[in-house]
């Protein structure tokens, strides 16, 4: 489940393994079983690198791919369950992995099951609006009066202006709110998100996995700037 990261239309080339498979954003997509079978082969790769306890899980759940109705249907799994029965299994991966940040754990219009998530989770976890809030100082300003989440994802093209982005910002740390820089579909590599997100002090980007230049050049640059500095 480390994110809706889409193969690539028509699949692996023949002779490729499931985990050569890569995303529209920069990740890996390997087919597999379950969302714990993900997790535990990225804590297999942590551990075979050497980096057990050192490094910590952060998720992309795009759970408002998921809705039907007044229901999600887990794409994995083949389930269906309540918005209640989602947050129980948020509460249970959190139990027994080391996840310190979920992103869109729910639907971008269940306002009620994002605050009951965040009274439940949001003390011990990072709660990412995503599709949530879309860089909209309005719906974060929603959030933030409903108890929705605890941290907000920026994306510069998303609003459409910088001035917006800023202002995203400034409110999100104002109602006490992390901010997370991210690319988007579709990335170039272009690196401007690495010096906003140093400008801004975000002090978090999501930037995809390094295993396509496009994701690569941002880490770079931030490499740069520490060197500037």
């Amino acid at each position: 489940m480390v994110r809706g990261d889409h193969p690539h239309l028509g699949g692996p080339a023949e002779g490729e393994g499931p985990f050569r498979r890569g995303g529209d954003e920069g990740g890996f997509a390997p087919d597999l079983r379950s969302d714990e079978e993900a997790i535990e082969e990225v804590l297999t790769a942590i551990e075979k690198a050497g980096y057990t306890g050192k490094v910590k899980l952060a998720m992309d759940a795009a759970a408002s791919e998921w809705v039907q109705g007044d229901r999600y249907v887990l794409p994995k799994r083949g389930k269906v369950c309540a918005p209640e029965e989602l947050i129980a299994y948020w509460e249970e991966l959190v139990g027994k992995y080391p996840i310190v940040s979920i992103e869109d754990p729910l639907g971008e219009e269940d306002w009620e099951s994002w605050q009951e998530l965040t009274l439940r989770l949001g003390h011990k976890i990072q709660l990412v609006g995503d599709d949530l809030f879309v860089t909209n100082s309005e719906r974060l300003r929603q959030g933030m009066d409903e108890g929705a989440g605890n941290a907000i994802l920026i994306k510069p093209n998303q609003i459409g202006t910088l001035t917006e982005t800023l202002d995203c910002i400034e409110l999100a740390k104002r109602g006490g709110y992390k901010t997370i820089i991210s690319h988007r579909s579709g990335e170039t590599e272009d690196t401007f998100i690495a010096d906003l997100a140093v400008a801004v002090n975000a002090g978090q980007i999501k930037t995809g996995a390094p295993c396509r230049t496009e994701r690569v050049a941002k880490y770079n640059r931030l490499l740069r700037i520490e060197e500037c500095c």
